[in-house]
């Protein structure tokens, strides 16, 4: 079966470039909780230029929450900023960052716009 987290990242990561990111710079990074350890995910954003790795570095913005939680936000049947303001997903640092990363998840099945849709390269 599908890992649907590992499928945005590596979506995320082989965009590279993003024009919407165009003069952002910053770093975001997901720590996913399982039962059995922390999965840990960062994002680099250079002026709209993308790079995912699996580290556990300092980040200017750090997302917390279970990896079941953010397999729902991976799909698209969620929204980060939504189970933000639920306090479902916390989130400490440059909050902005995720705001502007959010552009880049999925929406909601159906949904059409500039959002990374499942596939979608």
């Amino acid at each position: 079966m599908p890992d649907p987290t590992v499928e945005l990242f590596e979506r995320l990561g082989r965009r590279a470039h993003d024009p919407m990111l165009e003069y952002v710079r910053g770093t975001v990074r997901f720590d996913l909780a399982t039962d059995a350890e922390i999965l840990y995910w960062l994002v680099t954003i250079d002026d709209g230029d993308l790079r995912v790795t699996r580290e556990e570095a300092d980040a200017d913005c750090v997302v917390h929450s279970t990896k079941a939680r953010f397999d729902r936000i991976a799909i698209g049947s969620e929204s980060a900023m939504a189970m933000l303001l639920r306090a479902e997903v916390v989130a400490h640092g440059d909050i902005q960052l995720l705001v502007l990363l959010e552009r880049l998840l999925p929406g909601p099945p159906g949904a059409k716009g500039p959002r990374l849709a499942k596939g979608a390269r």
